[in-house]
């Protein structure tokens, strides 16, 4: 660099510097502004010669993650400086965490040593589990230290997804689908429903581009009538509200990408057939007094003007969500005959929207119950410290509890507790305490006997019944949905499992030796192979039960004669060797014989997935399984995102290359409003076009309505896309999906 250039970069880092203490959403005092400039002395000293890949200088990077936690998550001077110094240690020998303490105190160095160790984890190599599920719990230990440092994690993650142009596309598929996978449902969770929505709308844009230019595109064309409605809406309850002497502010809220696409996807439709795409937002000025008074005077004065939809009314300000969230949701017919969504939230209530955990406490009294965060943290810790837990299933279950609806129902004294929409009554036991779930052998819902599997809904009164010999059973899994109820009861059973399983090892240990047979590691792994279980545990369960039984065993010692006996006969009929894996390969790729793997284009043998079922021209990625060995599955299969950022190591890039010669099955789901000759219509279309050939059909009719399933033999994925396209034409035909 020139003398010139260095000269610039240094006045673009100055900039940078004064422009973070100016957007500050705390007031910063004397000694904040101290704290911070040492940080940012430190951080310029640390990574004075590292540029990023893009490359600029490094120390850009901190300063933007400094300014995210500052102005949009709101925090104060202390996590201004951990913020600006999270790299410092990690990036830089000649600084420890020792050195951060004694410079700036033991706060800010609890913070950034929680954040080297999160960045510290994705350098373990321990390849037997998900390494990305397993150090997601392991960063969700941290919050024992400071919550913050997970909160300046997130900063940092939304800074590295702004920035990430000038990676590779494998190496921003990966980092976006962890960001979908992990990293989004945590803001969620800590309330920062911005921060939130973008880093959604900035996973699909690196995981599914055509899709989110797509759909961005079609917002950027329908943003002018947008503006134009939500002026015609507000100018129909302005005078009302001036009336009343409010103070407020009409905005319109367009959905996110990420949001519309969701919607698109489960309801099956197109763009312009997603009706709410955008949210009308009134925030009026209170105090804390009258705040429940006008929020309910204004929802009163818009359903004067607007007929509301009586099953949208979501009230959060009697009941906040547990993530904080208070706001009065309604959905009202508004004008051109259109479903809105309006939300009515105080200044405080939206400042907590936007901001989360530190709006929340800039709000929180004195006199007010232990906070929701801070009962999320506690709870939280049960299920983390459990080595029993499976770490993919625990995120799982957590990202599903992160994201439902929430219901509110009454213990016997009459105490409020929140719950997951579709949680039962054993989830309920659970939640209550763990030996509670336990012991559980009934329940009553607002006096009455149900069973345990009973869905709850908010205003339910519930009652747990328990008793000294009740234990979980494998069915209760189907009984519960929470993440809490769902791991005691798998950790319960595995450990009955254990003990079964040790008791089976003997008995087969013993029934083998009449048989002749050695129980060993060559047997235990024929045993496992020959009744297709998946582990050796599996199979001393099943012994243990008694559902392998004496015959069973004699069946597996005769088919192991038999095969002895085979394979000899043909060695000595050929005269030559035949191989292990000669006589184990599977014929995959009979019928699939036009997909290339990595960057060398090789042809290897693979299998279709079939949870995603893809056929020629959808966008494919190879995933190497365990067992199964290399399978097929479509960029936007529902499990992608979570192998993608789970599993990175095991992604192999794919590509069609020519389908011309192969035929593929597809399935596709049809509805719509039933006629005479509809069927017939149908299947005419389908027959002259494009060589398709129709397998199967299957038709039912319900009060005038129609649905229906069509397995046709095609191709590649632009004859299925045309076919849609024409069946969608078909007079009373509403919705045509590829399943």
């Amino acid at each position: 660099m020139t003398a010139e250039d260095i000269e610039i970069e240094n006045a673009a880092i100055t900039r940078a510097y004064k422009e973070l203490l100016q957007v500050s959403y705390t007031t910063l005092s004397n000694d904040d502004k101290k704290l911070i400039r040492s940080a940012f002395e430190v951080a310029m000293d640390g990574h004075k010669d590292q540029r990023r890949k893009s490359g600029e200088a490094y120390i850009f990077h901190p300063l933007a993650v400094a300014k995210i936690v500052a102005q949009e998550i709101g925090l104060d001077g202390t996590s201004i400086a951990a913020a600006l110094l999270h790299d410092v240690v990690e990036d830089s020998p000649e600084y420890t965490v020792k050195d951060i303490e004694k410079r700036f105190g033991k706060t800010v160095a609890t913070i950034v040593d929680g954040l080297t160790k999160i960045s510290s984890l994705s350098k373990e190599k321990d390849m037997d589990v998900s390494l990305q599920a397993e150090n997601f719990r392991k960063m969700l230990l941290t919050l024992n230290d400071d919550v913050r440092v997970i909160i300046i994690k997130i900063a940092d993650r939304l800074h590295n997804m702004q920035t990430m142009d000038s990676m590779r596309p494998d190496k921003q598929e990966k980092i976006a689908s962890e960001t979908l996978y992990i990293y989004a449902p945590l803001a969620h969770r800590i309330g920062l429903y911005n921060i939130k929505t973008e880093l959604e709308d900035l996973g699909l844009k690196y995981t599914e581009p055509d899709v989110y230019l797509d759909i961005l595109s079609k917002i950027k064309d329908s943003k002018e009538e947008q503006d134009e409605y939500i002026k015609q809406f507000s100018s129909v309850i302005q005078k009302s509200l001036d009336k009343e002497q409010f103070d407020y502010t009409i905005k319109g809220r367009p959905k996110s990408i990420f949001s519309i696409k969701k919607k698109m996807k489960n309801q099956g439709v197109s763009f312009d057939e997603v009706y709410d795409k955008f949210a009308i937002r009134i925030i009026y000025k209170s105090d804390i007094e009258n705040e429940k008074f006008f929020a309910w005077k204004i929802y009163s004065i818009v359903t004067d003007h607007f007929r509301p939809n009586p099953i949208r009314l979501r009230d959060w300000i009697s009941s906040p969500k547990s993530t904080g969230y208070e706001a009065l949701h309604i959905t009202v017919m508004g004008p051109k005959g259109r479903w809105v969504e309006v939300q009515i939230r105080s200044e405080r209530m939206n400042e907590i929207a936007e901001k989360g955990y530190a709006a929340h406490y800039k709000y929180k009294q004195g006199n007010e119950k232990e906070d929701n965060l801070e009962t999320w943290i506690n709870r939280l810790q049960e299920a983390l410290e459990n080595p029993e837990t499976n770490a993919v299933d625990f995120v799982e279950q957590f990202k599903l509890n992160l994201y439902s609806k929430e219901i509110f129902v009454f213990t016997p004294r009459g105490d409020l507790k929140s719950l997951p929409k579709g949680a039962t009554a054993l989830d309920f036991a659970f939640s209550i305490h763990t030996e509670v779930g336990m012991k559980t052998r009934g329940a009553k819902v607002n006096g009455k006997l149900v069973p345990l599997s009973h869905e709850l809904v908010s205003g339910d009164q519930v009652d747990i019944l328990t008793s000294e010999s009740a234990k979980p059973n494998s069915n209760w899994l189907d009984y519960t949905s929470t993440a809490r109820a769902r791991s005691k009861i798998k950790s319960a059973l595995r450990e009955d499992k254990k003990r079964i399983g040790e008791e089976g090892k003997e008995i087969l240990r013993r029934k083998l030796k009449q048989l002749k047979i050695t129980l060993n590691e060559a047997s235990i792994n024929e045993l496992v192979n020959f009744f297709k279980l998946k582990t050796s545990l599996d199979l001393f369960y099943r012994v243990g039960i008694g559902t392998i039984d004496n015959s069973m065993l004699k069946n597996f010692a005769a088919s192991r004669s038999n095969a002895l006996m085979s394979f000899i006969k043909n060695k000595i009929k050929r005269k030559a060797t035949v191989s292990k894996e000669d006589i184990e390969k599977e014929e995959v790729t009979a019928n699939y014989d036009s997909l290339v793997f990595g960057r060398e284009e090789e042809k290897l043998d693979y299998k279709i997935s079939n949870c995603c079922n893809p056929i020629p021209g959808d966008q494919v990625f190879g995933f190497l399984t365990v067992s199964d060995g290399i399978k097929v599955h479509k960029k936007n299969c529902p499990n992608a995102v979570s192998l993608q950022s789970n599993y990175a190591y095991r992604i192999m890039t794919a590509k069609w290359v020519d389908s011309s010669q192969t035929e593929f099955l597809a399935k596709i789901a049809i509805s719509g409003i039933d006629h005479i000759g509809l069927v017939n219509e149908i299947t005419q279309v389908i027959s002259s076009n494009m060589n398709v050939n129709m397998k199967t059909l299957s038709f039912e009719s319900d009060d005038g309505l129609f649905s229906g399933k069509i397995h046709l033999v095609v191709k590649n994925n632009t004859i299925i896309k045309k076919l849609i396209e024409k069946l969608k034409k078909i007079n009373g035909i509403d919705k045509v999906t590829r399943v």
